[in-house]
């Protein structure tokens, strides 16, 4: 028999699925799972496909920034633009059309940061996320369930927020936290 640090790098193996529930941006389902010692269990897993994230630069020194309410979180949140890829849609040109849909802007050049899964355990979401400079008016409607409001900040002032607690955006936390690792800061 296998010690259990040989287990900890054997995949597990699905043995039936069956899908719970399921709308336009996410799908549940449960799974029979075999696990390396041969037995099973059950696993829920949340299906949201792939999502990007920009952090918008007007300039050197200051970003773009979005205030909304969240309705999971029962809060107002800042964020940089984020959102879904839409089926057809590559990573970069979801990243664009979220700017358009937020903040009323093209990049003319977007710089890949990082790539992460949201939640390892329980989410299959992976998470792109970009800086964007050299921004071009470029409006599209917003999507119909979001309210936001644009507001510029400083570099400085957004990384603040990240620092003290007051963004709360995985996305935009690891997006700010990238941007400054670049910057020297």
């Amino acid at each position: 028999m296998a010690s259990d640090n040989d287990l900890s790098i054997l995949p597990w193996r699905t043995l039936q699925t069956r899908t719970v529930y399921e709308n336009p941006w996410l799908s549940l389902r449960e799974d029979l799972a075999e696990m390396p010692n041969g037995r099973t269990t059950i696993y829920g897993v949340v299906s949201c496909g792939e999502c990007v994230g920009v952090l918008p630069f007007v300039g050197r020194n200051q970003v773009l920034l979005v205030r909304q309410y969240r309705y999971v979180a029962r809060r107002l949140t800042w964020e940089m633009p984020t959102g879904g890829v839409h089926p057809g849609e590559t990573v970069e040109q979801a990243a664009q059309r979220e700017l358009a849909e937020e903040v009323g802007h093209r990049a003319g050049r977007l710089t890949w940061v990082s790539s992460y899964h949201t939640s390892k355990s329980v989410m299959d979401e992976t998470a792109h996320l970009f800086l964007g400079e050299g921004l071009e008016r470029a409006d599209l409607p917003p999507d119909e369930t979001e309210f936001v409001r644009v507001q510029p900040f400083s570099f400085e002032e957004a990384l603040r927020m990240v620092l003290s607690g007051e963004i709360v955006d995985s996305m935009t936390i690891i997006g700010i936290l990238h941007a400054a690792r670049l910057r020297g800061c």
